[in-house]
């Protein structure tokens, strides 16, 4: 079965950096596009990134541009999100998602808090 497992969230000041990890597994993962969500709360889950399958193009929201970066590696099965420039206005849970054969798939979440 399709597993999605999310670590690397945490407790950081303005201005810091996380990189946040999402191992996969019951998929072939290097055959599918992969993206991070993030939902803030009283707000709708957001797509915040994205990168294709293979040697994985990329997009981001506008508020991520410039200060995020997804990547993957395909031997680990793992999609990284790393952040940079963190803003207060990026708190929030952050969800791996991967979408197989027409299902959505969602990992636990990982909370990211950006304060002071």
């Amino acid at each position: 079965q399709v597993q999605l497992v999310e670590s690397g969230g945490g407790l950081v000041q303005p201005g810091g950096s996380l990189k946040l990890s999402c191992v996969a597994s019951g998929f072939t993962f290097i055959s599918y596009a992969m993206n991070w969500y993030r939902q803030a709360p009283g707000k709708e889950r957001e797509l915040v990134a994205r990168i294709s399958s293979g040697a994985g193009r990329t997009t981001y929201v506008d508020s991520a541009k410039g200060r995020f970066t997804i990547s993957r590696d395909n031997i680990k099965n793992t999609v990284y999100l790393q952040m940079n420039s963190l803003k207060p206005e990026d708190t929030a849970v952050y969800y791996c998602h991967v979408t197989f054969w027409s299902t959505d798939y969602w990992g636990q979440g990982t909370q990211v808090t950006v304060s002071s």
